[in-house]
């Protein structure tokens, strides 16, 4: 399996651009969750407790710790990719609404967008790539 982070229209990646806002030992320790997801194959069950759990429906959390803070990804998957679609720094015993709406919306446009038609492929990286 593969994580993918959820980019909107504009091109920006919500949860890359928190995660690049970290110190260096917090990027690590996220990354490093990031990775057991990577290590799933497409038949396996979701990744477990503690390294996860389900917020609702489909929709899971990944539980990442530095020291005494905690930060949840919020995430589902599609296929043969997890979508990572929100990420915040956890200080409630739940996770909060709002976060979870956000997670949901994000989704949605993501589910829309890759469902379109047609859909144009990406392009294959050349002299003209970004």
């Amino acid at each position: 399996m593969q994580t993918v982070y959820y980019r909107d229209r504009r091109g920006t990646e919500p949860v890359n651009d928190f995660i690049a806002g970290m110190s260096p030992a917090v990027r690590v320790a996220i990354h490093a969750q990031v990775d057991r997801l990577n290590m799933l194959g497409p038949n396996d069950p979701p990744l477990p407790f503690p390294y996860s759990s389900q917020v609702e429906g489909e929709l899971r959390e990944l539980r990442c710790h530095y020291g005494n803070r905690l930060f949840r990804v919020l995430y589902r998957r599609s296929d043969r990719l997890f979508v990572l679609l929100h990420i915040f720094e956890k200080s409630t015993r739940t996770v909060p609404e709002a976060d979870k709406a956000m997670a949901r919306e994000r989704w949605e446009d993501y589910k829309a967008r890759m469902d379109a038609q047609p859909r144009r492929p990406p392009r294959a990286a050349g002299h003209d790539a970004p």
